[in-house]
């Protein structure tokens, strides 16, 4: 039964197209054995192979291992050849069996280069990911062309995404009429930041909430929120103000290309740390209605992104530090991470950090097998 399925259920039938019968390992072993091994702390195919080697009794209760344990070459050589598209497309499918319905969740879109994989010649490998913040996981993933950006991958992920009663949230370089209509006729709803890469929106906004109900001009309804946090000696107050009343992008001809556009909205963030008081402020557009609530949730949930996935890539798993730098293995490597970073998140028998986790995943191998659903042979 579908709902049965385990991670590595979904990754069974993955292609080898390494020659038949000149091969000594399983593919599936090695992707286990690495899954295991980043799970482990392992940040490159000579510690998974170190790994593997310390927990060879272990492993031989789920996998075949024919030939024993491969050596760190193999598994290098594996990883350069598995498209990394056969990866991501059964990764989508364990996590679309995973993850509950996503109406009415904050879908937030952006992207984080690996800067480790850059080399002469050859850019970082810059990865967009799509993240469930509220449940700290990411749904999918493209890597950006060579020669391209981030607009030509949220291009093609957002087709891929089950959007009905979403809200999508993506920062100034996706702000695109293309990707506001394409959320649009996916049924969900979208929160873009406005910046200077639409200089004629960016302005006309700037200048409509500079004169937003001053004396001289007509009052308008608006909606507001306000937050206030604290914590780890900071404080930051948030203040959210949203219009819904757009003649003014109707007569500079600005609202017409931007599908399902019902509101805008400016929102100023007030951080004290000590002394230093520091003031940042935003402007977005949306197809919401103006709620101001609505929207500074969402755009806090599209912030979460930095500090529950990419921070979390970097100081966990070393993302950024990875010297892996061969186009596939370098992908598919991100993308073990990232399924080692949803395997730890999906699981709800300890309540303890991920880097805790971590631990005990490389210490306590019946945490490992249990968090993966590994079954005996």
């Amino acid at each position: 039964m579908e709902g049965t399925k385990t991670l590595l259920d979904y990754f069974a039938d993955l292609p080898d197209s390494r020659v038949v019968g000149r091969t000594s390992h399983d593919v599936l072993d090695i992707l286990v054995i690495a899954l295991c091994g980043v799970m482990s702390g392992a940040e490159g195919w000579d510690d998974i192979e170190d790994w593997a080697r310390e927990r060879v009794d272990w492993l031989k209760q789920f996998l075949t291992l024919r030939n024993g344990i491969p050596g760190h070459d193999t598994i290098r050589r594996v990883f350069e050849m598995i498209r990394p598209e056969e990866l991501e497309s059964r990764f989508e499918a364990w996590v679309g069996s995973i993850c509950p319905s996503l109406i009415g969740k904050v879908l937030a879109i952006d992207g984080k280069a690996v800067r480790g994989s850059g080399r002469s010649g050859h850019r970082a490998l810059h990865m967009v990911s799509v993240f469930l913040a509220e449940h700290g996981m990411t749904l999918a993933q493209r890597v950006c062309p060579e020669k391209s950006n981030e607009i030509t991958a949220i291009k093609a992920l957002l087709p891929t995404l089950a959007l009905q009663g979403t809200t999508v949230t993506i920062d100034a370089m996706g702000c695109q009429t293309e990707i506001a209509a394409a959320i649009i006729e996916g049924g969900g709803d979208y929160v873009l930041a406005v910046k200077d890469n639409q200089p004629n929106l960016a302005k006309a906004t700037r200048d409509f909430f500079s004169i937003l109900n001053q004396p001289g001009y007509s009052n308008r309804p608006i909606s507001f929120k306000e937050t206030l946090d604290k914590g780890h000696g900071r404080v930051e107050i948030r203040r959210c103000t949203a219009v819904d009343t757009l003649d003014w992008l109707e007569l500079l001809e600005l609202k017409a290309p931007w599908t399902g556009l019902k509101s805008v909205a400016r929102i100023e963030s007030v951080r004290y740390i000590g002394d230093e008081q520091t003031t940042e402020v935003r402007y977005f557009i949306s197809s919401l209605p103006a709620d101001s609530a609505r929207i500074l949730h969402a755009v806090r949930s599209h912030w979460a992104i930095e500090n529950s996935l990419h921070w979390c890539l970097d100081v966990t798993f070393g993302d950024d530090a990875s010297k892996i730098h061969i186009q596939n293995a370098a992908h598919n490597f991100a993308l073990l991470r990232r399924i080692a970073l949803n395997v730890f998140r999906s699981d709800s028998s300890r309540k303890l950090s991920l880097p805790k986790k971590l631990k005990l995943a490389a210490w306590n191998s019946s945490f490992l097998a249990s968090v993966l659903n590994l079954q005996p042979i």
